[in-house]
């Protein structure tokens, strides 16, 4: 495939979807190629519905391998729909979220075990991997007071319930997957203002792909 892939990952409320967006914005002056963003779950008709299901915040008796399998699920039918005909194309994708969330979440949060997480969506990706994934670092309580903060303007969802706990070893995950890939996740201080974040974003981009941007 000749597109560019790159995913942004964090826990909630590290300000992934405010990163996105003005990467989308600003990645045009720096390169000709076509542009499309997306987000997991969801993405497609299809896996926008398992994403209703996954995180509807009256479904709080999912099991923690049902709510992986979902995950995986969802990323398959977006994957085939939208990112694999995209990356076809030539197009560099931004995705909100990969497998390295399933991990994050579900493999350390809800103590499945990374190497299940692994299995299960290496199945369902046929082992299609991020070129560059931007990882927004931040400490869990503040996501969670973002998140309190921005109720009004952002959703709400299941995940969003869980207790500081959770949302820390989500991040105990990332920080793990950071440390474990190196070479291909950049770790980003999501605490800065979103205008520095975003520009921290652009740069590592840059970086990892001058000869083509």
């Amino acid at each position: 495939m000749d597109g560019i892939f790159i995913t942004l990952e964090g826990p909630d409320g590290s300000g992934k979807t405010t990163a996105l967006q003005e990467i989308v914005r600003k990645l045009p002056e720096y390169t000709e190629k076509q542009i499309f963003a997306t987000r997991e779950p969801g993405g497609s008709p299809i896996a926008e519905k398992i994403r209703e299901i996954i995180l509807d915040t009256t479904h709080t008796e999912m099991d923690a391998r049902t709510e992986a399998l979902l995950y995986a699920a969802s990323r398959r039918q977006h994957l085939v729909e939208k990112v694999i005909p995209a990356l076809e194309k030539g197009a560099i994708v931004l995705c909100d979220r990969f497998v390295d969330s399933s991990i994050a979440y579900q493999g350390f949060a809800r103590g499945i075990g990374e190497a299940g997480i692994f299995k299960i969506n290496e199945f369902a990706t046929e082992g299609i991997q991020p070129d560059l994934t931007l990882f927004l670092d931040i400490p869990a309580e503040v996501g969670l007071e973002r998140i309190l903060t921005n109720q009004d303007s952002r959703e709400y969802n299941r995940l969003d319930q869980e207790k500081l706990d959770f949302h820390e070893k989500v991040r105990e995950g990332y920080l793990r997957l950071a440390a474990e890939y190196p070479e291909r996740i950049v770790t980003i201080n999501g605490c800065l203002s979103p205008e520095e974040v975003a520009k921290q974003c652009l740069q590592s981009i840059q970086n990892r792909f001058y000869k083509e941007l």
